[in-house]
Order: structure tokens, then sequence, then C-alpha cells
């Protein structure tokens, strides 16, 4: 597979298991169990069809939507991801570069490859930080402080992963951070000398954001499930999600909302979006996928507070069901991972660009001139197949 041949998400999956060790890819592609959740994220939009307005006499389309108070040039922007550095050496950079091209939002996690401050200076795009409640509070404190400091748009609180999902890929595999180059993983590695090499000659492999605090993933090896199940407060409630609103005192989102009732407290604590998330199917499998749930959670507080739909997009059709069923935006994870993992900047613009003109093209198809006016009658149910 080259880069050039690439035109679906499918295919920089492809390119990434050329290019990837297995553990690293692995880490990337894979779920919790059964990966029911992972595989129906996606399915989920094959549910409802488009349903088409002709002879709508438009020339070009608009785009543009706001989320967390920032106007976007296209209705989706990137997922926080962590270690984004295992997967190419240039890591998160190429998200920020990417972000600042196509005019949207690029997010940084908690457990990222590059600090706050370096990701905040390189440019000045839409900003969002994805944030744990950590045992430590000194160290949630820090993190908040900092994104101030770095003039980041908007915080998101991940609330659904007080525990690690039960990645079983992960313990086959022996995937650790730093990677471990045990016996067993050798010939992996080995097969795969540019990684290889890059990871090992390139800067030291290192969590900037919390390696103050914490040494587990940055000086000492550990598996994320070690650093959520050790790290993580189990805790955490309403109290708390009002409580960091409050001290971050500007945008913020809710990542891992899926019930009604969650959608509703979110509001009534002063959120200013959710993010129907169930982490990429990486945590409670057998879990709803967010599509299936848009619609319950647009009637309960649609209007109310902005509506990210996180989790499953691969195509830009998948984009207009969900902003036509009353999203406000969507995001993804994978559908740039793949791209960044199989060829770094030139892969992430690719499959960025190529997301945008399907969006594009599609509402031009769509008879629709702008994603505001996309609705519910755009859609129907499918018929079974």
């Amino acid at each position: 597979m080259r880069l050039k041949n690439c035109y679906k998400t499918a295919d920089f999956r492809a390119l990434a298991k050329q290019r990837l060790p297995s553990a690293i890819f692995h880490y990337i592609d894979g779920g919790s169990d059964d990966e029911v959740t992972l595989q129906r994220n996606t399915a989920a939009f094959d549910s409802v069809d488009l349903v088409p307005n002709v002879l709508a006499g438009i020339e070009s389309v608009d785009l543009t939507t706001r989320v967390l108070g920032r106007e976007l040039s296209m209705p989706l922007f990137f997922s926080p991801t962590a270690m984004q550095r295992l997967f190419h050496h240039d890591g998160e950079r190429t998200i920020v570069a990417t972000a600042e091209k196509f005019g949207t939002m690029f997010s940084v996690s908690t457990i990222g490859t590059r600090s706050i401050e370096e990701l905040g200076s390189l440019s000045d795009a839409p900003k969002l930080f994805q944030i744990y409640v950590h045992k430590d509070p000194a160290l949630t404190r820090d993190l908040i402080d900092r994104c101030k400091e770095a003039k980041f748009d908007a915080l998101a609180l991940t609330v659904d992963a007080i525990v690690a999902g039960n990645r079983e890929k992960d313990y086959l595999t022996g995937m650790t951070t730093p990677p471990n180059l045990t016996f067993k993983s050798l010939l992996s590695f080995a097969l795969h000398p540019e990684w290889t090499f890059n990871y090992l000659l390139r800067e030291k492999f290192d969590l900037p954001n919390i390696s103050r605090y914490i040494k587990a993933g940055s000086g000492v090896q550990s598996s994320i499930v070690d650093y959520l199940d050790t790290q993580m407060q189990r805790s955490i409630n309403w109290d708390d999600a009002a409580k960091m609103i409050e001290d971050w005192g500007g945008p913020f989102a809710i990542k891992g909302i899926m019930s009604v009732g969650d959608a509703k407290r979110s509001v009534e604590v002063g959120a200013s979006a959710i993010m129907v998330s169930n982490h990429g199917g990486r945590q409670l499998d057998g879990a709803r996928a967010p599509f299936d749930q848009l619609e319950a959670i647009v009637d309960a507080v649609g209007g109310q507070i902005e509506i990210i739909v996180d989790g499953g997009i691969r195509r830009g059709t998948h984009v207009l069901k969900a902003l036509a069923m009353g999203a406000t935006a969507c995001s993804g994870g994978r559908m740039y991972l793949y791209a960044l993992a199989g060829a770094g900047l030139a892969g992430v613009d690719r499959a960025m660009g190529l997301l945008r003109a399907e969006i594009e093209r599609d509402m031009l198809l769509m008879g629709c001139s702008s994603i505001s006016k996309l609705d519910s009658t755009m859609l129907a149910r499918s018929s079974p197949r």
C-alpha cells in the first residue's frame, strides 16, 4: 500500500499496519473484550439513509460551524488521542499543522507526547485539551493552569475511563509505554526498521504533561491499562465536573456522555458541550454506539448544549447523517491516527483533505447549501439489507 493509493480510512489502516510493529498497530486498532462496540460505532451509520433534494440551484456550500467558542471551517475535528509519538516521530505536531491548514480544531490528550506549552505555541488554530481527574489533585490543578497560560480555547473532561477497558490485544502483544523491546517483541520491531530507528534515535519518549508528577509511562514502563487503573480518580461525580467547569471558566465539554439523563445533567452543571462517545469502543464493550444514541439525546437537550458525535466516523456521509440528526459537529481519532502512523504529516493532510472533499461533494449532492440547513427530513430509516 502506498500513500497515493489511499482514498478511505480502510486504506490508511492498511498503510499503518504495514509500517507499525504489531503491538503499536493493535494499540490503535483494538477495542475492548469482543470489540462489539468498536465495530458498531461505524456500522451504526448504516441504520439511516440520506434523502437528497435535487434542482437546488447551488454552486457551493458553507461548511462552517461554531464549536466551543470558535468558528471551524468544517464540521469535523481531531479527537484527543494519547501517545501519538509512538505512531510517528512528529506525533501531535502533525495534527496541529493539519488543523491550522483546514481551519478546524485539534485536541491534546493529558497522556500526550508533546507538551501543552509546545503545542499551544505552534498555532492559533482552535485547541482543546482533554483532561482526566487524577488521584493527585495538584496534577489536575496544574494541567488546568497550564492550559490557561497556553491559551487553550476549551477543556474536555473525559468521564468514561475511571478504570481501563479490557483491551485483550494489548495483553497479548505486551504493549507498554515506553515500548518494551523484549525478545518476544524483537522480531516485530526488527521487521519495521524505519519505525524502530525513528523511535530509538529521535527524542526520548515522554509524557510531558504528567511526567513531572508521574513516572509511569515516561520513566517507568507501564501499560495504559495500569496507568488508568492506578492514576485515575474513580469516585468522580457531577460535583467534581461542576467544580472543574467553574475552575476553568471557559468553554467546557464533557466527553463520554451516552445516556439522556447524563446529557441533561451536563446542561444543569453548565457544560458548553457534550461529546457523545464510548471512547472508541475501548472501554465498555456492548455499550451503545454514539450515532445510535444521538436522536434520543438531541430530543432531550438539542438547542441547550452543543452536541458532538465522537466515534466511528469514516466517511463524509457519516458526518452529514450526524448533523442532519441534530449534532453540532463530529470528531474522530482512528480516522487520522491510521494516516499519521502510515505517512506522518503527508498522511494526515491527505486523510483530512479527502474527508473534507467528501463532505463538500456530498452536501452538493444533497442539494444543501450550508450545514445549518441539514435536518431530519433528509434522513430515513434503512430497510433491511
